[in-house]
């Protein structure tokens, strides 16, 4: 399965066929809501793991924060959906005028806060986290850091979506650029 390109030329993380996993019950998947939820904690805990790397080259753009908050918020229940996707289209944009770990950590926001419309955008968050502690580490040491970062987040998966998401990071791991090989 490799990876695909958006209408923007970028490459996309999400598979091609929609896995019913990562769908709602109510959509005719078979993700609980208590599920979802923790998808999304997850996702904000990856995100936020890197998001200093961010800060650290715009200290005063809170998109990405937002981002972060509005998907725990989401994830407890007090706001709408649409309400934390507009938030990740936020962070995305903080993203894409930058490069480097400070991108990456922008788009692990952005991916973490639209959990909330499409769970399986938790991997996108897993992934950009670990693209931005890769991005960050010194010469000759990105992949241990990467492989690092991988493990932090594994350890931080609840159980009730750990196998859930063990799953995913392997068959998706390709299209995620490979960073869950951990």
């Amino acid at each position: 399965m490799g990876g695909m390109a958006s209408k923007y030329g970028r490459r996309v993380i999400l598979p091609k066929d929609r896995d019913p996993r990562f769908t709602t019950i109510r959509r005719g998947g078979t993700l609980t809501d208590p599920d979802h939820r923790l998808l999304a904690s997850w996702a904000a805990a990856c995100a936020e793991h890197v998001l200093h790397l961010f800060e650290s080259v715009q200290p005063s753009d809170p998109r990405p924060r937002q981002a972060i908050e509005q998907i725990r918020a989401w994830a407890r229940g007090e706001i709408r959906m649409s309400e934390s996707r507009a938030a990740g289209g936020h962070a995305m944009a903080a993203a894409r005028v930058l490069s480097g770990a400070a991108r990456h950590a922008a788009f692990a926001a952005g991916q973490a806060a639209v959990v909330a419309h499409v769970a399986a955008h938790e991997l996108g968050a897993a992934a950009y986290a670990i693209k931005a502690v890769r991005a960050a580490a010194p010469t000759g040491e990105a992949e241990s850091a990467g492989r690092l970062e991988c493990r932090w987040q594994r350890a931080q998966l609840p159980a009730a979506i750990r196998e859930l998401v063990l799953d995913d990071q392997r068959l998706r791991n390709e299209i995620c650029w490979s960073v869950f090989d951990c």
